[in-house]
């Protein structure tokens, strides 16, 4: 039969109270009862019942992930690290996709909200970069935390976990100019996302650090997508003055750029070497393998839901900033220019 929790506090030889209260990860328990508490519930292999616990008590137990983003990969990586910390912190997750452009998002967010009894939310972008939705939202009683693009948190609404695009990008320009590139191309996600904003930021930076023009020629705007970085790629090599390397927004646009580049019979990187920033699958499935920036996705996501879950523990001050700077991974995709 399923272990209850009755089974478990008699094994542990402590009261229901304190086996709830590990579960619900409760500051006020002393660590060798904790530990105690937790060798039964793995002896008995014990799973509480969050919908229950939910319904039963007066605090809510789950939180949500509100996204709108067409890269599996990305929203995988988030799903799979929200759900780590919902793991151990004894949680539920609640996956809501849903579009940001829907004119009663706010309601239908509402209505989520209320109908699931959630505590929580963490928010991606273009959520996250949404000041207006951000605090409709917060005005529910609920806590949220936000994943979004930059060095500094833009308000004091809600806490941020920030991803600082602009030093990477800077970084993988300058990888490319160190390599001797010169004209290097820029191919755009959608110019309303502040990742986009932030990279753009950081390659023209690095440009302007080596004394290099910038060229608003070959900055081409696009959509985080594989077309994207196709349709994109063709529109670069068909100018007269075309550019010996690719900045990508994503490993996506990359391996789209890659792809119309054999189409053209570009060799790569011989002919023309090419970047893409996040290091998802795409950067490790194309050939040759894209230099790229690694951002830990899962990490970042993981790190959101524990702020999230000690905010609704009351247990962190109002404005809790964590940042990440994704890092240079150079691969086969980038050499110095023919």
């Amino acid at each position: 039969m399923k272990a209850t929790i009755n089974d478990v506090a008699k094994h542990a030889g402590v009261s229901i109270k304190t086996v709830s209260r590990v579960i619900n990860n409760e500051p006020s328990v002393r660590q060798p009862t904790r530990e105690k508490v937790m060798a039964a519930v793995t002896e008995l292999n014990y799973q509480p019942n969050l919908a229950a616990r939910n319904l039963a008590g007066t605090k809510a137990y789950t939180i949500a992930f509100i996204y709108d983003n067409p890269n599996a990969y990305y929203v995988i990586d988030m799903q799979n690290g929200i759900l780590s910390a919902c793991k151990k912190q004894g949680f539920e997750l609640l996956i809501h996709p849903c579009s940001a452009k829907k004119e009663n998002i706010v309601e239908e967010v509402t209505a989520m909200i209320k109908h699931s009894r959630i505590a929580g939310i963490v928010l991606t972008p273009p959520f996250s970069e949404m000041p207006e939705f951000v605090k409709r939202i917060t005005e529910l009683d609920v806590e949220v935390v936000r994943i979004m693009s930059g060095d500094t948190a833009p308000d004091d609404i809600a806490p941020c976990i920030l991803v600082n695009d602009h030093d990477a990008s800077q970084r993988i320009t300058q990888h490319l100019i160190d390599l001797g590139h010169k004209n290097i191309g820029f191919l755009a996600g959608e110019a309303d996302h502040l990742s986009t904003v932030e990279r753009l930021k950081g390659y023209k930076a690095a440009l302007q650090a080596n004394g290099l023009p910038i060229n608003d020629d070959v900055i081409v705007q696009g959509e985080y997508s594989f077309e994207s970085g196709v349709l994109g790629a063709k529109l670069l090599m068909a100018k007269d003055n075309k550019p010996t390397a690719i900045f990508s927004c994503n490993d996506e646009i990359a391996a789209g750029a890659l792809f119309a580049a054999r189409l053209m019979g570009i060799a790569i990187p011989e002919q023309l070497s090419i970047t893409g920033f996040e290091n998802s699958p795409f950067s490790r499935q194309t050939w040759p393998r894209l230099t790229t920036a690694n951002q830990p996705n899962p990490k970042i996501a993981e790190d959101a839901a524990n702020l999230l879950i000690a905010k609704t523990r009351k247990q962190t001050p109002k404005n809790v900033t964590t940042q990440f700077t994704p890092q240079l991974i150079v691969r086969d995709s980038t050499q110095y220019p023919a």
